[in-house]
């Protein structure tokens, strides 16, 4: 594994054209958590999965909270700052397109971070479970980036208020958005895999 910042897992293309995932796990998941799930949301893609650097009473994360729902921002904007950095030399060390994020949880709201600070870094999110990390003093150029959320309707770490106003800014911000709610709470359903799947299969 090449030293870039992250203790990650990198698993080359078997398919031409696809582009690569960065998998972003939930607390207490890790680089390995989502190969699984990222093989078979897109088969053939290249999959890019880091750990997250924070623990939190032992369990990997993204960034730092300070209550359950209560996000640290200084922390959480000085992560999503060094995740872009990582895609960024990532893309540089294996000849990567820019990847679509494929977040879960903690993973979605980091991505949704990236999206409103650093969207170059990426092609398009799906973002499972996210809920709005800030708000956005300027609101990004996302130029119709595609992105996926897909919430759950009975979710009790999610508030209905929160993942809407995510939708909200997405939409403000220029994004392509899809956005789902199913019939779950925080796990992920069949019903998430197969619109997930389909989504990034009609990817342009």
């Amino acid at each position: 594994m090449i030293d870039l910042g992250f203790i990650h897992r990198y698993v080359p293309a078997e398919r031409e054209g696809l582009p690569p995932l960065l998998l972003l796990h939930g607390t207490g998941g890790d680089e390995n958590d989502l190969l699984q799930l990222g093989a078979h949301l897109l088969p053939g893609a290249a999959l890019l999965s880091p750990r997250g650097k924070v623990l939190e009473h032992g369990m990997p994360r993204f960034f730092r909270r300070l209550a359950e729902g209560v996000f640290d921002i200084d922390d959480l904007k000085a992560r999503t700052a060094e995740l872009a950095d990582f895609v960024i030399a990532a893309r540089k060390a294996y000849g990567l397109q820019a990847p679509v994020a494929v977040g879960f949880s903690n993973g979605a709201n980091i991505a949704a971070a990236l999206l409103l600070t650093r969207p170059e870094v990426l092609r398009g999110a799906l973002l499972m479970r996210a809920t709005l990390p800030f708000e956005p003093q300027t609101p990004p150029a996302l130029n119709a980036m595609p992105v996926l959320l897909l919430s759950g309707a009975a979710d009790p770490m999610v508030r209905p208020a929160a993942r809407d106003r995510l939708a909200a800014v997405l939409r403000a911000a220029g994004a392509a958005l899809t956005y789902e709610t199913v019939a779950a709470g925080h796990t992920l359903t069949e019903q998430d895999l197969a619109l997930a799947a389909r989504w990034l299969e009609q990817l342009p």
